[in-house]
């Protein structure tokens, strides 16, 4: 038996007026999602603990099995796990976006933070960006080193854990109140603004009408992350399939095998067909029994608040990831289990994460079932159905008893 998740990142949403009280996971066209659900169970799964804040860190770290209350130390020390940065166990892993705030005539504490991915800068202009900030505010204390896109990361020598707010959480919103209050970060911040602003690559970007990427904001702190062997603790060989350094993290701290796709970029034009031929691959020919797909995409435009591109995101997991892969794995002859969900909510009318429960849709191709619902929150609710604790659904997917 072979083993599948499709992760869209932020899928579950909140019923939109503008598309008839239905929620993008309902408005959308899924055909496959659609045919599948009818032979599937679906219900609600939990994935974010009491009292633990809704980010893609602790929801996916229990999507994969791992309760996030055992085993969760901060997002960034994850993400640098990805990168390959070497750290301490007195080192302090800070998640540095480059965003885009105002630029009008006014103090920094005014400014307004405007986009949390500066359009979804590419990961070559972003380098050159950071490099720069680097070159002119590392030191021994702090040092800054090259992710994906618009995600980095600060790592603090001898540092300390402290309360930072993710730019995403915060949009249209004056800066000055969700600054760090520790003052060495709080005045990084402020000159990488005075660094960045002028820059050559932004100049150029304002006049294509991309929002620039000005001023590096800090969040996700954290120490040193110690997970536990996925195939130890499942007796599955598993294959991470995502744009996100996250997610690479993840599966590194886990001895899990990492894909990397070309063009996979975790924006809405992904490379969506090469993580599925890596995910299959892996399961067809390289002898994993366990592949999830991370598609980051309706995550990200729910944080634009595009109605629009999030039905999009979703469209195109369905057709260019759940229809591709079902019908690779049939035609391998292999016998497999599907596990469809989000992480987490994140809700056009927020722009945010919330700790809402999500649906799960689980297709086995040896006991296909016979149901009239869709896939969606509505009807996952209605199923009666509900996991309390996201982190036991992985053993319930895997058959673990």
């Amino acid at each position: 038996m072979k083993y599948i998740v499709v992760l869209g990142d932020g899928m579950a949403d909140e019923p939109i007026e503008e598309l008839g009280g239905r929620t993008p996971l309902e408005y959308a066209y899924t055909p496959n999602l659609d045919r599948l659900s009818k032979l599937s169970e679906i219900g609600m799964v939990h994935t974010v603990p009491e009292g633990m804040k809704p980010g893609s860190d602790t929801a996916n770290l229990s999507v994969i099995g791992y309760n996030p209350k055992k085993y969760y130390s901060g997002r960034s020390p994850l993400e640098a796990l990805s990168i390959g940065v070497p750290t301490k166990d007195t080192d302090i892993a800070i998640r540095c976006n480059i965003v885009t705030v105002s630029e009008e005539d006014a103090p920094f504490e005014e400014k307004t933070i405007i986009d949390h991915s500066a359009s979804e800068i590419s990961t070559e202009d972003c380098a050159v960006l950071l490099n720069e900030v680097a070159s002119r505010l590392a030191d021994e204390t702090y040092q800054f080193y090259v992710g994906t896109s618009y995600r980095h990361c600060l790592i603090w020598n001898k540092g300390r854990v402290v309360e930072l707010t993710p730019p995403h959480d915060v949009l249209g919103q004056k800066i000055g109140q969700y600054l760090p209050e520790d003052e060495a970060l709080r005045s990084m911040m402020k000159k990488s603004y005075d660094i960045l602003v002028n820059h050559p690559i932004n100049i150029e970007r304002k006049k294509k009408g991309l929002n620039p990427a000005n001023c590096c904001w800090f969040w996700g702190a954290g120490t040193k992350p110690m997970l536990s062997s996925f195939e130890e603790k499942t007796g599955k060989r598993g294959m991470m399939v995502s744009a996100v350094d996250l997610l690479k993290g993840i599966a590194v701290g886990a001895g899990m095998g990492v894909a990397i796709v070309e063009g996979a970029d975790g924006g809405l034009n992904t490379n969506y067909e090469g993580k599925v031929d890596a995910a299959v691959n892996a399961l067809t020919r390289e002898g994993y029994d366990f592949a999830y797909i991370h598609v980051e995409a309706p995550d990200e435009m729910g944080h634009q608040g595009s109605v629009e591109r999030k039905v999009k995101a979703i469209e195109y997991l369905d057709t260019r990831v759940i229809g591709p892969a079902v019908e690779k794995l049939k035609a391998s002859g292999e016998d497999f289990r599907l596990l469809v969900l989000p992480d987490h909510p994140t809700p056009i009318c927020k722009r945010t994460h919330t700790s809402d429960s999500v649906p799960y849709m689980l297709y086995d191709s040896t006991a296909e079932q016979s149901n009239t619902w869709n896939y969606n929150e509505k009807e996952g609710r209605d199923s009666g159905r509900l996991i309390k604790e996201g982190f036991r659904l992985m053993d319930k997917f895997l058959q673990i008893v």
